[in-house]
């Protein structure tokens, strides 16, 4: 991979990542026209890797929510009444919703990174997801805030990030989507989901860099590797604030059309054979 391939990949990842358009479907897509072999373990590797450049930008946007749930949970470890803080009881449900992600994720790395690395699958993940999408937003009432957040809806907001896990459907589309069944406003669940992103993707992103650092090496390159994922880190941090303040005013099917034409598009390289879906 040279340097152009990984700043577009970087900025693809950091545009991506926390819209609910799929990351990892726009990335096999593009490293598809790149001419790399999409299940190849050091290309699946820094896939993964890039994202923590997104997650950084994350910790940095939301550094304050993050200092103020840490602080809150330290002291709610060591002192009773201090249980008794929302912000306490928040930070353990995200730590507990995140606990689906880490099973299921580890679980089943070797199908993630192989069978489901084809752009059919993501083509399908992008209509379908798009009518959920549309659903949630059709029948989600949006009357609960942040702080309406509990054990039960933190799980089951984690248990449809696992989802996610498929290409195409997106994670922050996923988990968005859930917190919107479950009668959250689109900015709460959109927070949630920023919230919920940070243990998954920076364990995904440490696992692959302290197992995969061979692959990485011997395929894509770490210096390509390093470039996207600072590339990632600048453009996720202008992504995070620009969908914040859109899904204070749209809903998220605005997205939908997007989805759609995209699945369109990549169905007609596929069968025109420009690309292949493996």
């Amino acid at each position: 991979m040279n340097i152009i391939q990984a700043i577009i990949l970087g900025i693809v990842e950091g545009i991506t990542e926390f819209l609910p358009i799929s990351s990892t479907g726009h990335l096999t897509i593009f490293e598809k026209l790149f001419g790399l072999q999409i299940d190849d373990a050091g290309v699946t590797a820094f896939t993964a890797i890039i994202q923590v450049g997104a997650i950084v930008a994350v910790f940095v946007y939301f550094r304050k929510d993050i200092a103020r749930l840490f602080l809150a949970w330290i002291r709610g470890l060591f002192n009773a009444e201090a249980r008794a803080d929302h912000d306490y009881r928040f930070a353990w449900y995200i730590i507990i919703g995140s606990i689906p992600i880490g099973i299921i994720g580890f679980a089943a790395k070797g199908f993630i990174a192989g069978g489901l690395r084809n752009l059919w699958v993501v083509v399908a993940a992008l209509v379908l997801w798009s009518i959920v999408m549309y659903v949630a937003e059709r029948v989600g009432k949006q009357l609960k805030d942040e702080k309406s957040l509990t054990v039960k809806s933190a799980l089951i907001i984690g248990l449809m990030q696992c989802i996610a896990l498929i290409p195409g459907v997106s994670r922050s589309g996923a988990t968005i989507s859930a917190g919107l069944f479950q009668g959250f406003n689109r900015v709460a669940a959109t927070r949630i989901s920023f919230f919920l992103s940070i243990p998954a993707l920076t364990a995904a992103g440490a696992y692959e860099a302290a197992t995969s650092a061979s692959d990485v090496s011997a395929s894509v390159g770490w210096i390509p590797t390093i470039v996207a994922t600072i590339v990632s880190f600048l453009v996720a941090y202008v992504a995070i604030a620009w969908l914040l303040r859109l899904v204070a005013k749209h809903p998220i099917t605005v997205f939908i059309w997007y989805r759609i034409a995209l699945a369109i598009v990549v169905s007609a390289l596929i069968v025109t054979g420009v690309i292949s879906a493996t």
